[in-house]
């Protein structure tokens, strides 16, 4: 396979960092230490205390699953590599390495009695967020308007078309990140809801036929 897909061994490094990056997720939710828990609903309230961290954690998940189907859709699209290519591949898995640290910081501090302490840490997922876009549209740029490496049989008006939506996210998520300054938690739901969207498109609408 190696020898005729030359993306072959950035494909399976790149899985291989987001299989890393969801499976740590998991690793910051906390069990309820068993020696400060004498009764059931003393284990319900310790659960429900954890709510925050379990919301930062299916969110996270969505944004990696969201960036890994469109990666691998956009690969399907390849045939063809280059320098520029796979240093802006760097920087799109720079952005899913970092999305563990950030989901740990949210989750702890929007638990902390000090909802203010939560503004930091919902900056820097606004932060992150922004950079997994801006790779998104660097990648796009590179594959189909520079370089144009995408396969014969692939047509490009059409790809391109789509990539187009990826710009517009990028003001929503520059907003998002502006406005999580003053109003961390807006932010925040906004771009809950914007990987819903993503989420929900992705499965209720049938892919886009692609090839001439």
């Amino acid at each position: 396979m190696s020898e005729t897909n030359p993306n072959f061994r950035l494909e399976t490094f790149c899985d291989g960092i987001f299989a890393i990056a969801i499976t740590l997720l998991i690793i910051e939710i906390k069990v309820p230490p068993i020696s400060t828990v004498h009764t059931k609903a003393e284990l319900w309230v310790a659960f429900a205390r954890e709510l925050p961290s379990w919301f930062a954690f299916l969110l996270s998940f969505i944004v990696l699953l969201v960036t890994w189907v469109g990666h691998w859709h956009t690969f399907k699209l390849i045939g063809k590599s280059s320098p520029k290519f796979t240093y802006a591949n760097g920087l799109l898995m720079l952005s899913v390495v970092l999305v563990p640290f950030i989901t740990a910081a949210v989750a702890e501090y929007l638990n902390s009695a000090d909802r203010d302490l939560a503004q930091p840490a919902v900056t820097l997922y606004c932060a992150v967020i922004l950079l997994n876009n801006f790779a998104w549209n660097l990648i796009h740029h590179i594959y189909l308007f520079s370089e144009e490496l995408v396969k014969p049989s692939v047509n490009i008006k059409k790809a391109k078309k789509q990539a187009v939506y990826s710009r517009y996210m990028f003001v929503l998520y520059g907003f998002t990140f502006i406005l999580s300054f003053w109003f961390p938690l807006i932010s925040f739901t906004i771009i809950a809801l914007s990987f819903l969207m993503w989420l929900v498109q992705g499965i209720a609408i049938k892919e886009e036929k692609m090839t001439n």
